[in-house]
C-alpha cells in the first residue's frame, strides 16, 4: 500500500504539464490559475494539520513561493516554445542537480568518500540526461517548426534559478515543511499575478476562462504534495523521492502520445535515454544518505 501512495506523487506531478497543455491558456494564465489552485490546497493543509506560524515561516514561506513563481512561471514559458516534452526532463535534470550542488556547496552534505563518488555519478547522470532530451533530430524536416530552442533554454535557466532557490531558501530557513505551505502559497501568487504584470498580461490573465480552468492544475499539484506527505511516512524519503521521479515518463511521453508533439524514431531514442539517465540520477541522489 505504501508504494501505491508514493506512486501518486508521480502521477500527479507528472500530469500537470498534460493538464496545462489540455486546458490552454497563456503561460502567465496558467502560472496564476496554478497558485489559485495551491492557495485552495494550502488552506486545506493548514486547517487539516493546524502548524504553527510563526513570523520566521511567514518570511521564509513568501520568498520561497516568489521563487517557485518564477521557476513554474518560466517552467510554462519553456513549454510554449519547445514542449512539454523536452522541457520537463531537461528542468527535472536541471533542478536536481542544481538542487545537489546547492547542498554540497552550502551545507557540505556529502561528507564521505562514498558519497562523493555516487552523488558525481549522479549529477553526470543528471546533466546528460537532461542534454540527450534536448538534442534533435536535424536530418528531419519538421525539427524548426514552431520551435525556438534558444528562447526555451533561457526560460529553463531562469525556471532552475528559481526552483532552487524555492527549496534552497525553506532549507536555509530550517522551518516545519508542513507549516510553510501556505504562506509559501501566498508568496506563489503574489509571485504569479507580478509575472501577469511583467508579461503586459494582466488584462486577459484574470478574466480570461483559461487562468480558472487552471486552478485544476494546481489541485494535482497539491493532491501530489500532500501524497508526498503521507508516502514519506509510509516507506520513509528515499523511496518515494525515486519513485516521484517516475512523473518524467507521464509528463514526457504522454505530452508525446496525448499532446501531439512531433518526435522522430531518433529524437525518441535520445528522449527514452535520456529519461532513464535522469531517473537513475536521481534515485542514486535519494539513496546515497
Amino acid at each position: 500500500m505504501g508504494i501505491i501512495i508514493a506512486l501518486i506523487p508521480a502521477i500527479a506531478w507528472g500530469s500537470i504539464g498534460l493538464v496545462s497543455g489540455r486546458l490552454g491558456g497563456s503561460a502567465p494564465q496558467q502560472t496564476l490559475g496554478m497558485t489559485m489552485g495551491a492557495v485552495v490546497f494550502a488552506v486545506f493543509t493548514w486547517f487539516l494539520y493546524q502548524p504553527t506560524l510563526s513570523a520566521k515561516v511567514w518570511i521564509a514561506g513568501i520568498i520561497s513561493g516568489l521563487f517557485w513563481a518564477v521557476g513554474q512561471g518560466m517552467q510554462f514559458t519553456s513549454m510554449k516554445k519547445i514542449g512539454v516534452s523536452k522541457t520537463v526532463p531537461l528542468s527535472t535534470g536541471l533542478q536536481l542537480a542544481g538542487n545537489a550542488l546547492a547542498g554540497v556547496l552550502i551545507w557540505h552534505e556529502w561528507t564521505t568518500g562514498k558519497m562523493i563518488t555516487m552523488g558525481t555519478v549522479a549529477v553526470i547522470a543528471l546533466i546528460a540526461g537532461a542534454t540527450f532530451t534536448s538534442l534533435r533530430d536535424k536530418s528531419d524536416p519538421e525539427h524548426n517548426k514552431d520551435e525556438d530552442m534558444a528562447a526555451g533554454i533561457r526560460a529553463l535557466v531562469i525556471s532552475t534559478i528559481g526552483y532552487i532557490g524555492y527549496t534552497v531558501v525553506v532549507r536555509f530557513a530550517d522551518v516545519n515543511a508542513k507549516a510553510v505551505i501556505l504562506p509559501q502559497a501566498i508568496g506563489m501568487l503574489a509571485g504569479a499575478v507580478v509575472f501577469v504584470f511583467v508579461s503586459k498580461a494582466a488584462v486577459t490573465a484574470f478574466k480570461d476562462s483559461h487562468t480558472w480552468k487552471n486552478v485544476i492544475t494546481g489541485l494535482v499539484w497539491g493532491i501530489g504534495n500532500i501524497f508526498m506527505f503521507l508516502a514519506i511516512r509510509s516507506v520513509g524519503l528515499a523511496i518515494s523521492y525515486s519513485l516521484a521521479q517516475a512523473g518524467i515518463v507521464i509528463s514526457t511521453f504522454g505530452s508525446i502520445w496525448f499532446l501531439g508533439e512531433h518526435k522522430t524514431h531518433r529524437e525518441m531514442q535520445y528522449v527514452i535515454f535520456g529519461s532513464v539517465l535522469i531517473i537513475v540520477g536521481s534515485t542514486l541522489l535519494a539513496i546515497m544518505k
